[in-house]
């Protein structure tokens, strides 16, 4: 997953501290028509082994979204006691057109699960750029009995959104995490919750925000 994707049109990824929040309604809130450039950095984790991930920026460049095809965690039964928590942090280069600034309003996650009666699962997701102390974080619990698609969704308001500081280019990391407990009533029947699929991959889709940076 090393190297560049070129992409026509504008995206970017999330979250930092650099600018105040907005309190009134967006300064600008439609997508630059220049070119942008992801590089992707690295992609670590035992829920994302090298080749299972892929970004790409939606056409219009109001999103961009991360496919896994083998994001998968697990417990009970005869699985690995490693396997009941699973995760992935991608950290994304992002180069945003000059002028502007991007924030991630929302963030959709989707995938299956099947839990036994008892059974627990979380979804878990943080945001941060590289050298900012401030890390976004929103968890999503589920329990069981459950055998179905899952989604959630991470929103923020406009007054929240914390926007990537002008003129600098920082990296963009988003860490996601999938947790399984059996829990005791059936902990030798397998339950398990994925970020992907038998018939395709699971996407996750981030939303943006856009605006123009203060002339200098």
């Amino acid at each position: 997953m090393a190297g560049g994707l070129f992409l026509s049109g504008a995206v970017a990824a999330l979250l930092t501290t650099a600018l105040p929040a907005q309190t009134s309604s967006p300064v600008f809130d439609d997508p630059p028509p220049d070119k942008i450039v992801i590089d992707v950095a690295t992609v670590n984790g035992s829920g994302c082994p090298a080749g299972t991930a892929a970004v790409a920026v939606s056409p219009d460049n109001t999103a961009f979204t991360v496919t896994y095809s083998n994001y998968l965690a697990q417990a009970g039964g005869n699985s690995d006691p490693t396997a009941f928590r699973k995760n992935c942090q991608l950290n994304l280069v992002v180069h945003v057109p000059q002028g502007f600034t991007y924030a991630v309003a929302s963030a959709d996650y989707r995938g299956f699960l099947s839990l036994q009666p008892g059974a627990t699962a979380t979804q878990k997701a943080s945001y941060y750029f590289q050298g900012s102390s401030s890390t976004a974080a929103k968890t999503h619990p589920f329990a069981g009995s459950y055998n179905d698609d899952w989604q959630a969704t991470d929103n923020t308001d406009w007054a929240q959104l914390v926007w990537a500081p002008c003129g600098v280019l920082r990296n963009f990391n988003i860490n996601t995490e999938l947790r399984v407990n059996a829990g005791s009533a059936n902990p030798g029947k397998v339950s398990f919750m994925t970020m992907d699929s038998t018939d395709g991959d699971i996407s996750t889709v981030y939303h943006l925000a856009w605006k123009e940076c203060p002339k200098s």
